[in-house]
């Protein structure tokens, strides 16, 4: 598959949505990434779990360097997992609903590594919860038939994940550094939820009136 094929690919499956800017950037690298992947055949759901892993192993050593890198590996893993399904030609709605919840598990160790370094665990649990009720909002509208819901919050998936970068490096700054990243990130998904339920309500009232 080429490039252009991919790009048109993945803009289909993803509402229609225009590929620029950050976007095209981001595929970019990821359909390089995904091509040798694709020639010697790997299973896009290898990639998925291997995402999981590297949250796994984020939360056992979060309290050492080293897991910067795999709060990386995790991210790319998820980025790619999708990318190489659609260059391999096998996307598939089962392979949608393992990477999803196979997302929100990989955020419950993102969670818990925040916890592990200080972080309070009634406020992380709350951030956590309103994180998967917006996602859960999304699969909801997008079974209704809505690809899209028309937003992007302030607290999307690479959002939470630079919350947890932050916070690793804060805890290497000071004892307490996890704590503060985890009421930003409390705010800032209450603010998201926000906007989701709003744009889910006005794409629904919308779609009744026709």
């Amino acid at each position: 598959m080429n490039r252009d094929k991919f790009f048109g690919e993945w803009s289909s499956l993803h509402g229609d949505a225009k590929i620029e800017g950050a976007v095209r950037w981001w595929l970019n690298i990821s359909y390089r990434l995904v091509k040798p992947l694709a020639a010697i055949k790997v299973s896009p759901n290898l990639l998925t779990f291997l995402g999981l892993i590297s949250a796994i192993a984020l939360w056992l050593t979060s309290s050492n360097w080293i897991a910067v890198i795999f709060l990386a590996l995790s991210l790319i893993f998820d980025g790619i997992d999708g990318s190489l399904a659609i260059v391999r030609g096998i996307t598939s709605k089962q392979g949608a609903v393992i990477d999803s919840v196979v997302d929100r598990i990989a955020e419950i160790f993102w969670a818990l590594a925040l916890y592990k370094l200080g972080a309070p665990a009634g406020v992380l649990f709350i951030a956590t919860l309103f994180a998967f009720t917006q996602e859960y909002i999304r699969a909801r509208a997008g079974g209704l038939g809505f690809a899209e819901i028309g937003v992007v919050t302030f607290s999307e998936r690479p959002v939470r994940a630079s919350l947890v970068l932050i916070g690793l490096l804060m805890s290497h700054v000071t004892k307490d550094g996890a704590a503060p990243v985890a009421f930003l990130w409390f705010l800032m998904q209450l603010i998201a939820l926000i906007q989701v339920v709003r744009s889910s309500k006005k794409r629904l009232s919308s779609s009744s009136s026709q």
